[in-house]
């Protein structure tokens, strides 16, 4: 990737192009950018995947992403399933894909498609139910091997995460980017499972590389080449640009990167506020976000998708109920109160609508989530027919039991201790153990 602009990030140009093999380890032997662009195989083992880019051993910043992490997972453990397309997801028709094989993505289907329409595509596709734990093992078990390479891993996700490597190479005693390709041999070895690694001097464009080459794919974006590459891009493929976000800067004549950095610092300040800086930087492969290794939750959430449309009052807010103690169950863990309560709702027609209310003061508690969300809920769905309902908390702060009692008056601390040793006889003897009247029925989802 070369060229040049006025804009160009700031870079040292024409650094010398480096290379290695992934497969094991070889330092390329790159006098200049031509005998790069003719070398196409490791000169010692003879694979094709060689890695070269201009200043590649300078590059420290990356974004591991495990392929098809669900499905990949269940394919290890079921050899008969190998062959076949595969998704993880609801397993009722109206379910959504949560994770699809790559087999099943030549046929169209994709994460969060519902899956009768998945299944339309391919009439011989295996559905699979979630395994959470399994996932969340597997996740920690990966994650583990990041961290003996650097500190700096920062998971944002169960099954990806950014690594800063700076200063690693003298502990290692060699460069970022043939860690990661040893990290890479090292999880398909242990695990049977595989990663795309992307790799570039900041968050944003390391994750847009890990995009470029999947699965088991190794992508730079370099510092010479970075511009060039993100011109090269309809607005849409920007990480963070959903379809909304790309209708709106269309409609104000933006359709390519390039277009989006023709527009000053402050005509995108003045339309978008802070999303405008944002764009402003993104378009010019500015990030100057730090891998954080502890990076706290903004919200702790729960929701669930019926396997029919449900209108009926009761079983909507038997369900939210339910949703709330789960919501409960995983504050507690976390030891977080929130100041806002969230609710979402997918009505019949898909269309989804989300609103909030903050509180007095903050809450973990099941009961106060709940009479929070419940007019939020009435308020969106109109009395119409849910596909999906969901709350949560924002606004996170540490609380702890003590707290939930410490400001409340006597009757709101009786009910607070109360909703308190109901959490603890469920955590011993099971969901079901002992619940209020409304969480008789309804749909179980814990």
């Amino acid at each position: 990737m070369t060229g040049s602009s006025d804009t160009r990030i700031s870079s040292e140009r024409d650094a010398p192009v480096q290379g290695f093999c992934r497969d094991c380890d070889h330092i390329l032997d790159l006098p200049g950018k031509s005998a790069a662009s003719a070398m196409d195989r490791c000169p010692r083992c003879h694979s094709p995947r060689v890695v070269m880019a201009p200043g590649l051993f300078a590059l420290t910043v990356a974004h591991v992403d495990c392929d098809a992490f669900f499905a990949n997972i269940e394919k290890r453990d079921r050899p008969d399933l190998r062959d076949k397309p595969v998704v993880v997801g609801g397993v009722g028709e109206r379910g959504v894909v949560a994770a699809a094989c790559y087999l099943a993505r030549t046929w169209g289907i994709r994460s969060a498609m519902p899956m009768v329409t998945a299944r339309r595509l391919c009439p011989d596709l295996v559905v699979l139910p979630p395994d959470r734990e399994k996932y969340a093992r597997e996740g920690a078990r990966i994650a583990a091997m990041m961290h003996e390479i650097t500190p700096l891993v920062e998971r944002i996700s169960i099954d990806e995460a950014f690594l800063d490597l700076s200063g690693t190479e003298r502990l290692h005693g060699v460069p970022p980017a043939l860690m990661l390709a040893r990290l890479a041999r090292r999880v398909e070895r242990e695990t049977g499972l595989t990663i795309s690694i992307g790799l570039s001097f900041n968050k944003f464009l390391a994750k847009m590389a890990s995009d470029l080459d999947k699965p088991r794919g190794f992508a730079v974006i370099d510092r010479e080449g970075a511009q060039d590459f993100l011109d090269g891009l309809k607005v849409e493929e920007l990480w963070g640009v959903g379809p909304a976000a790309a209708r709106t800067l269309k409609k104000h004549g933006i359709t390519t990167v390039r277009s989006l950095r023709e527009r000053d610092k402050g005509w995108l300040l003045a339309r978008f506020g802070k999303w405008g800086l944002h764009l402003y930087e993104v378009a010019r492969g500015i990030d100057p976000r730090p891998v954080v290794p502890h990076h706290e939750p903004k919200s702790i959430s729960a929701e669930t998708t019926f396997a029919e449309d449900v209108a009926d009052a009761w079983m909507l807010k038997a369900t939210l109920w339910h949703l709330s103690r789960k919501v409960m169950k995983r504050a507690l863990k976390k030891g977080k109160g929130g100041h806002v309560v969230m609710v979402k709702v997918r009505l019949a027609d898909f269309e989804t609508h989300t609103a909030q209310t903050h509180l007095n003061e903050p809450t973990l508690l099941a009961g106060r989530i709940f009479a929070a969300a419940l007019p939020l809920m009435e308020r969106l769905r109109q009395g119409r027919a849910c596909r999906l309902i969901g709350c949560g908390i924002a606004e996170l702060v540490d609380m702890d039991e003590a707290m939930l009692t410490r400001s409340l008056d006597a009757r709101a601390e009786k009910l607070a201790r109360a909703e308190l040793a109901m959490e603890r006889l469920r955590a011993r003897f099971g969901s079901a153990a002992i619940d209020k009247g409304l969480g008789l029925s309804g749909k179980r989802i814990d």
